[in-house]
């Protein structure tokens, strides 16, 4: 049997699996990564111990496996993207806690870029919206507020680099420094049409060259961990970040293959080929994972409170005394009761990119119960999702393509079946669920697989893909629109200044 071994370094926890060949799951295991906000709206991490919890559990799956590291065919990354390490090139030391791709500290200088009018350069350049979630203003935060950072930085003592890139540098004692393109596009640094660092988006934010890592393809060769940490050099085949990574493992390689993680938030992302694709409905362009030097496309949009609303449930109303519940509570009632929730606790993310919007609860009655604000609270994570595809197909549409047929999904909340046929309902598509939904872990063994050798392509990939469940619309066109007329109106009551 050839194995594979996937590190899944996430926001709240660094996770380990070992697939076989087939893509089935043999072993993992997953430490918790502790938070650390020093002030509201900062969020950091310490480098050290995102190294030291993905090591463990690295040695904790193959032990659980049974395998030694000799059997690892090839061991592929996949991580929280954004989040940005700054460290000594000589000691390996961080110069400060990562700045996680939630910490909005930076703002000020995004606001700074969009009023000199720089947003158009950078979008046509990177695909992305100027804003604090990316990791340049992030890395000019360090180098402007941490002691020295600045001038160590211009006489290339220090190496920058996105949770992978400072994986790899750890996997090698220091001597390999590099990333994917799905990192790099993440950045706000990264010409996406040229698969370069940008001199002119470099020389704008006052970063210097000689902190970049090297950037290659998604699936390619990128180093060998050193003997000593696992037991032996085991070749480093595959690096995408966790969304990128998520749509790979979903089989999702050609136009028009859409896919949706649901998680604390979710993440929809749209293959558009080897095509750069410019949303006129507030989505952004990124890069998909590349398993060849050919560029490859994705349109993305987040929505920033998915699975999160349950939590609240749980945790602010008390509705429900485990996440668990939430799916017979909402069950116990045969609709919402005309109760719209939008969960805009941090403001709305794409297509609406309302940050002042707060969340709402519309249409209440006497008769609303508990159970109807459970449901209309699962149903807005579909309805925010909908509206997502709906905005990525307008997209596709204009462009010349067809609209998104089927929609594959993974993530935690993906178990709910009602989340999921309601989802199918709204979309008028059929929504699937995979026999894997460790997706992301699973897209990274695969281009390790890919670049190793043990697939001959994707096409190969494409064959291992199992659907579990197939959701299949049962409600008439006409009433999902009228649904989704109703969401967009409460949307518009969210955002009333």
């Amino acid at each position: 049997m050839t194995y594979l071994l996937a590190l899944d370094q996430g926001t709240s926890s660094s996770r380990s699996i070992v697939f076989d060949e087939h893509g089935h799951i043999v072993a993992q295991a997953q430490q918790e990564l502790p938070q650390i906000y020093p002030q509201p709206g900062w969020v950091e991490h310490n480098p050290l111990e995102i190294w030291h919890t993905q090591l463990a559990t690295a040695r904790q799956a193959l032990a659980s496996a049974g395998i030694h590291a000799r059997e690892v065919r090839a061991l592929g990354i996949t991580n929280q993207r954004e989040t940005t390490v700054l460290w000594n090139r000589r000691t390996g030391q961080p110069v400060h806690h990562a700045i996680v791709w939630q910490d909005r500290r930076a703002e000020p200088a995004c606001a700074q870029l969009r009023a000199d009018g720089h947003e158009a350069t950078i979008h046509s350049k990177t695909g992305l919206r100027v804003d604090a979630y990316f990791s340049a203003t992030k890395l000019q935060w360090l180098l402007d507020h941490v002691p020295g950072a600045r001038e160590q930085a211009e006489r290339g003592e220090l190496a920058f680099g996105t949770v992978d890139s400072w994986l790899i540098w750890q996997l090698t004692h220091g001597q390999v420094h590099v990333t994917d393109v799905t990192n790099a596009a993440r950045t706000m640094l990264f010409n996406i049409h040229t698969n370069q660092w940008d001199d002119e988006l470099l020389a704008l934010l006052r970063i210097p060259r000689a902190l970049m890592p090297a950037v290659q393809p998604s699936a390619s060769h990128f180093c060998d961990v050193a003997p000593d940490l696992l037991g032996h050099a085991i070749r480093v085949g595959g690096v995408a970040g966790d969304q990128q990574s998520a749509l790979f493992g979903q089989a999702c390689f050609s136009a028009g293959m859409a896919k949706n993680t649901y998680g604390t938030g979710c993440f929809l992302l749209m293959h558009t080929g080897d095509r750069f694709q410019a949303s006129a409905n507030g989505l952004i362009t990124t890069a998909a994972a590349q398993p060849t030097e050919r560029p490859e496309f994705a349109m993305e949009g987040s929505v920033f409170v998915g699975g999160a609303v349950v939590q609240w449930l749980r945790d602010g109303l008390h509705a429900i005394s485990s996440s668990s519940e939430v799916q017979s509570l909402a069950e116990s009632v045969p609709d919402s009761g005309g109760v719209m929730m939008v969960p805009a606790f941090t403001g709305l993310g794409a297509p609406y990119w309302k940050p002042e919007a707060r969340g709402t609860i519309t249409g209440l009655t006497r008769g609303t119960t508990l159970a109807h604000i459970a449901r209309a609270s699962l149903e807005s994570i579909a309805y925010q999702s909908a509206a997502l595809l709906l905005a990525m197909s307008r997209d596709a549409v204009a462009a010349g393509g067809a609209p998104v047929s089927e929609l594959r999904v993974d993530g935690g909340a993906c178990v709910n079946d009602l989340l999921m046929q309601f989802q199918a309902d709204l979309l008028g598509i059929p929504v699937v669920r995979p026999a894997v939904v460790e997706t992301t872990a699973l897209g990274a063994a695969y281009l390790a697989g890919l670049s190793s050798g043990v697939y001959g392509g994707t096409g190969d990939l494409s064959a291992l893909w199992r659907a579990e469940r197939r959701f299949i619309p049962t409600l008439a066109p006409a009433r999902a629109q009228e649904l989704m007329a109703q969401w967009e109106h409460a949307v518009r009551q969210a955002t009333l200044d």
